[in-house]
């Protein structure tokens, strides 16, 4: 489980095919791997991955297919920046949301207009994931919780403050740029809920 709130600005080292349909991807991030270990999560760019291995700052995740397929990670390069942010402990503040790492799919940034001391930045929504997105509600994008400003039946637009734009990768996406998103789980919880509930399964 993770927060949205990103702690450092990593780099995709290199990015190597297995064979079988996944790939081992090496990321350095001198913060985040200060402390970890095999085993560990750590979210990059808001994609739940298991360290492998750590070396000097660099640590290894084996990426599957799927993962590759179904998020934005797989149209990375060496060179590129990554948010990151390691698993949330009990104990600490939660700044953010509550965010699992699991994407539920990619938008795209459509629009920017930069104002005196912000940004607005619109985004696409995947065909489905409106239903999950509300006006001053929670949504993470690209690992970065963020509150939604406005919501369309297919976009939904949020203010970036200064800090995000200078510490996320969020401050220099263009338009155009695929961007990994998660809705708030509430929300689908709460549909699954009152669904059941319409069908007679919960009283």
């Amino acid at each position: 489980m993770f927060t949205g709130i990103v702690e450092e600005l990593g780099e995709i080292v290199r990015s190597t095919e297995t064979g079988d349909d996944s790939a081992l991807v090496a990321i350095r991030g001198p913060l985040v791997t200060s402390d970890a270990r095999h085993g560990d999560s750590i979210a990059v760019n808001g994609v739940c991955l298991t360290v492998v291995d750590v070396d000097g700052g660099v640590f290894t995740a084996d990426v599957m297919g799927e993962t590759l397929r179904r998020t934005a990670l797989g149209a990375l390069r060496p060179g590129d920046p990554v948010n990151l942010e390691r698993a949330a402990a009990l104990n600490s503040r939660l700044g953010g949301h509550l965010v699992q790492g699991h994407v539920d799919g990619v938008g795209e940034i459509v629009a920017r207009e930069p104002a005196a001391q912000w940004e607005t930045v619109r985004f696409r929504l995947p065909a489905g994931l409106a239903r999950y997105v509300v006006e001053k509600g929670s949504i993470t994008v690209d690992g970065v919780s963020l509150t939604v400003a406005e919501a369309g039946d297919d976009w939904f637009s949020v203010g970036l403050i200064p800090t995000t734009l200078k510490l996320t990768v969020l401050g220099t996406k263009r338009i155009g740029d695929p961007v990994n998103l998660e809705v708030d789980v509430l929300a689908k919880y709460v549909e699954r809920l009152l669904g059941d509930r319409g069908a007679g399964g919960v009283r």
